[in-house]
């Protein structure tokens, strides 16, 4: 418990020491976001606000992972798999802000080498899951093992969680907050498991988001990018799947999903109806639109990620 406490302090630390050259550094080269079409009435003051900032959120909790992790004795297999998952869907998310900043307007990679990339990274725990024979999943007393269709489970699961929080980062702090809680709740339930080498990596994922929110919050001097959405998602899908409690992060992870599914439910019915469900999406937008300040919505957004974590976390518990 000393060392999961360490270990998410030196990320802190780390993050908001990193936090202030990496920003000065973006505002000297002018690598600033572009926005979408529709967003940019409403945050035209945002259109040069610096992005990438999940490059130093990354080394935050890459850095204090392995400085914890060697201290505690805890480099486990499955935790390099962890941090090599982080690492990749980074450079993936990377590569597409890059490409952004390059074209000056907001269209990076294309769906489809988005997409296959997110795949090729997923068979990595993937195929460590198989290979320990470990491929059921259960919530509560549902239990089902899908055997050589974990693959394509992790797949989708990795590559939903990875969008689902890419969709979130549409608000200043939105995505930070609400994945401070999510990390905290996975971290918790790694450490009921003994599985202190996730609880550690969690922690720190934990912490680095808090010490980005010292950057991010409203007026954001900087926004994470896809190269922190994409990577962040990515992880919390994989420590899920790693500790094994992968059904458990559909509650944990419950505004991402709704933001997700606002913008499916919107495209389906645009598609079939040509009218929109929501006055824009993803839903954060859409209580944009309907008078909600910014502020608003991240506190009322975290706030539900924090009480649906709890939740997850005391059911878990008592499950248990």
């Amino acid at each position: 418990m000393i060392m999961i406490s360490v270990a998410g302090l030196i990320a802190l630390i780390l993050c908001l020491l990193l936090g202030i050259p990496y920003i000065d550094f973006m505002k000297k080269k002018a690598y600033s976001q572009y926005l979408r079409e529709e967003v940019a009435q409403m945050h035209a003051c945002k259109e040069k606000t610096p992005t990438t900032g999940g490059v130093f959120i990354v080394a935050s909790i890459i850095i204090a992972s392995l400085i914890a992790l060697f201290m505690a004795q805890k480099t486990t297999t499955r935790a390099m798999i962890v941090i090599m998952t982080l690492i990749f869907y980074t450079f993936a998310g990377f590569e597409d802000d890059i490409k952004k900043i390059k074209a000056h307007q907001n269209l990076g990679l294309s769906a489809r080498a988005k997409l296959l990339l997110q795949i090729a990274v997923a068979m990595l725990p993937a195929f460590y899951i198989i290979f320990l024979h470990q491929t059921e999943v259960s919530f509560l007393n549902f239990n089902i093992d899908l055997g050589w269709f974990y693959p394509a489970f992790v797949v989708f699961m990795m590559v939903g969680a990875s969008n689902a929080l890419n969709l979130t980062d549409g608000l200043d702090g939105l995505a930070a907050s609400s994945s401070v809680f999510a990390f905290l709740a996975c971290s918790i339930i790694c450490f009921l498991n003994n599985n202190i080498d996730l609880a550690i990596i969690s922690i720190c994922a934990c912490a680095s988001c808090l010490g980005f929110l010292y950057f991010n919050k409203k007026p954001a001097k900087i926004f994470m990018g896809d190269t922190g959405s994409l990577a962040l998602g990515g992880l919390l899908a994989t420590i899920a799947i790693m500790g094994k409690f992968e059904l458990w992060l559909i509650p944990i992870a419950l505004v991402f999903i709704c933001e997700t599914l606002s913008v499916m439910i919107q495209v389906t019915s645009f598609k079939l109806t040509g009218k929109r469900v929501f006055k824009m999406s993803p839903i954060h937008h859409h209580f944009e639109k309907s008078g909600w300040s910014e502020n608003k919505i991240v506190i009322v957004f975290s706030l539900i990620t924090l009480v649906s974590s709890i939740l997850t976390v005391l059911l878990y518990y008592f499950k248990a």
